[in-house]
C-alpha cells in the first residue's frame, strides 16, 4: 500500500468508539482497496472456505470470538455477505449515517461503513455510539410486514439458497409474520450494470494518481477493475449515479402500496465457496447498496455441512432504529 494513505487522522467511526471506551485491538485483513483481490483470511466456520469480502478479516475475527464487534465497509455487498458466510450479524446502515471521514474510499457515492457482532443487541448498542443522531426511543413495533421480491433479482440464487429461503419464509410465516410475494427490480439487469458503472469509474478516480505510480503492486483483479474504470466516461458516470435515487424511490413506491415493513432476501446466492481465489458472488446484496436503505444479515441456519446461511433485511430510507428492532424479533424466531 502507498504510504502516504496510512497518514492523516483516524477514522471518525474508530475514534468515536474509542471515546466510548471501546478496545481498538487491531486492524483486520481486507481485500485490497476493498475491491475484489482477497486476502488470506480463512472462514473460521470451515478453513478451506472463504470467509467473504470485501470485510473479511472483521466477519471472520467476530464469528471466531476474538472480539464482539467490528467495523466493515459495504460498496457492493462486504458486510452483509461475509455476515452470513460466517454465521455473525453484519448491519449496514443507511447511506451516510456512519461517517465516512478518515476511511479510504473505493465508490464514494456508494460506500457505507458499517457493523460485524454475534447478535443483533450489540449491533444497536455499537450503532448508539457510532451513528451520532440515532434515536434510542421511537415506541413499540408490531411484527413488521415482509416483502420477497419477487423477479430476475431472487432468481440469481443457487437451488439449495432457495431452498433454504422458502423453508425461513415458512418459519416466519408459522410464527406470525405476514408475509407477501411482491414482484420488483424487473430491470435487474440494467440496476446490476449501473452498480459497476459507478463503482468503477469513481474507483478509477480515487486511484488516479497513485495507480500509474504502483500498478505493479496492485493486485490483477484490480488492475483488470480500474482499467475499466478509466475507460468511463464522465457523462455515463453521472447518468449510471442517477439510479440510486431512482431505485430507492421505485422500492420504497412497492413498500407503500403492498404495505410493507421490511424486505427480506437471502443474503448471499448460498453458503460461503470453497477456496480463497474469490469471496463470492455480492450481487444479493448489491440493489440495497445501491439504494442506501439499512440492511442487516440474520444468521439463519447453515447446510447439511454446516456451512451458515443468512437472511437479510431491508428496511425504508433512515429506518435503521425500526430495523434492528424488527430484527431483534426474527432473530428469536430464527435462532
Amino acid at each position: 500500500m502507498p504510504p502516504e494513505l496510512l497518514q492523516g487522522a483516524e477514522a471518525e467511526s474508530v475514534a468515536a468508539l474509542k471515546k466510548a471506551g471501546a478496545l481498538i485491538l487491531g486492524k483486520t485483513v481486507t481485500t485490497e482497496f476493498a475491491y475484489f483481490g482477497p486476502g488470506p483470511t480463512r472462514n473460521p466456520r470451515n478453513p478451506a472456505h472463504t470467509p467473504g469480502g470485501s470485510s473479511s478479516g472483521s466477519a471472520a475475527a467476530v464469528a471466531a470470538g476474538l472480539c464482539p464487534l467490528a467495523l466493515g465497509t459495504q460498496t457492493i455487498g462486504s458486510i452483509v455477505r461475509p455476515a452470513s458466510f460466517c454465521g455473525v450479524v453484519g448491519f449496514k446502515p443507511s447511506y451516510e449515517r456512519i461517517s465516512r471521514v478518515g476511511v479510504i474510499p473505493l465508490s464514494p457515492s456508494l460506500d457505507h461503513i458499517g457493523l460485524f457482532t454475534t447478535d443483533v443487541a450489540g449491533a444497536a448498542l455499537a450503532a448508539q455510539v457510532v451513528i451520532g443522531d440515532w434515536r434510542l426511543e421511537i415506541g413499540d413495533l408490531a411484527k413488521p410486514v415482509l416483502g420477497i421480491p419477487v423477479g430476475p433479482y431472487l432468481a440469481r440464487v443457487s437451488a439449495e439458497m432457495q431452498e433454504h429461503f422458502r423453508a425461513v419464509c415458512r418459519r416466519l410465516a408459522d410464527a406470525g409474520y405476514p408475509t407477501k410475494s411482491v414482484s420488483a427490480m424487473p430491470d435487474f439487469e440494467a440496476i446490476y450494470e449501473r452498480h459497476y458503472v459507478v463503482v468503477d469509474a469513481e474507483a478509477a478516480r480515487v486511484h488516479k494518481d497513485w495507480f500509474p505510480r504502483y500498478r505493479n503492486l496492485y493486485h490483477p483483479k484490480t488492475v483488470e477493475k480500474l482499467e475499466h474504470g478509466h475507460s468511463i466516461t464522465d457523462p455515463q458516470l453521472q447518468f449510471a449515479l442517477q439510479g440510486r435515487e431512482q431505485l430507492r424511490n421505485e422500492l420504497t413506491a412497492l413498500m407503500d402500496e403492498h404495505g410493507l415493513d421490511l424486505w427480506i432476501s437471502p443474503s448471499a446466492v448460498g453458503p460461503a465457496p470453497q477456496g480463497l481465489d474469490s469471496t463470492g458472488d455480492p450481487v444479493m446484496n448489491l440493489p440495497w447498496t445501491q439504494a442506501g436503505l439499512p440492511a442487516v444479515n440474520l444468521p439463519a441456519g447453515s447446510t447439511a455441512g454446516g456451512l451458515p446461511l443468512g437472511l437479510q433485511l431491508t428496511a425504508r430510507w433512515y429506518a435503521d432504529e425500526p430495523l434492528l428492532l424488527w430484527a431483534t424479533m426474527l432473530e428469536k424466531t430464527l435462532l
